[in-house]
């Protein structure tokens, strides 16, 4: 088969808000446990807003992890592909953080620049709120939803390889918090 290149993992979410944290979440797991071959990049691009654009440009692949919302319990992995993503309606923009993803893909597809292929790997959050950690039900969903990514990935032909030293994610906001609790526990 041949390769797709370059093929974009993008983790999308704020750490800073508790479970909308999964995509970065999920690329810390990720850049934990794997190694991909040339030409993939693992991303936590934050909360890009509107600029996800330059994100998914000129990309032959793309796979996003974020929450999402559904009608299903907390922690449930969702995955969403290309016809179900653009056939979207743009919603109301109530943050300058929301994805924008829809627009996204609208304006890519007219200046001929989108992904050929585009799936977002979802998990129903169960908490949105100031917070660094994520809640058990999403913390449970981070593995399942970095093999979803690893799956997709190998069925592109770009199968990521186990890390030879593989870790547990150990993602800064969490040391971060850690830390500051120890500190204010010490004064």
């Amino acid at each position: 088969m041949e390769t797709l290149q370059p093929v974009r993992v993008l983790g999308l979410g704020n750490v800073l808000m508790g479970d909308d944290a999964l995509g970065p979440w999920v690329v810390e797991a990720l850049l934990a446990g794997w190694e991909f071959p040339e030409g993939v990049s693992v991303v936590d691009v934050g909360t890009p807003g509107l600029d996800l654009t330059p994100f998914l440009a000129d990309a032959d692949a793309v796979i996003l992890v974020d929450t999402v919302k559904a009608a299903a319990p907390p922690g449930t992995l969702l995955v969403y592909g290309r016809r179900e993503l653009a056939g979207r309606s743009p919603l109301p923009r109530v943050s300058p953080h929301d994805p924008g993803l829809t627009e996204a893909l609208f304006t890519l597809e007219l200046a001929g620049a989108a992904p050929h292929d585009i799936v977002l790997v979802g998990v129903v959050p169960e908490k949105v709120e100031k917070a660094v950690r994520l809640s058990p039900a999403v913390r449970r969903a981070v593995d399942a939803a970095a093999k979803e990514v690893v799956r997709r990935l190998s069925a592109m032909g770009v199968a990521p390889w186990p890390r030879a030293r593989a870790a547990a994610p150990a993602p800064w906001w969490e040391s971060a918090a850690d830390f500051r609790i120890e500190l204010s526990a010490r004064a």
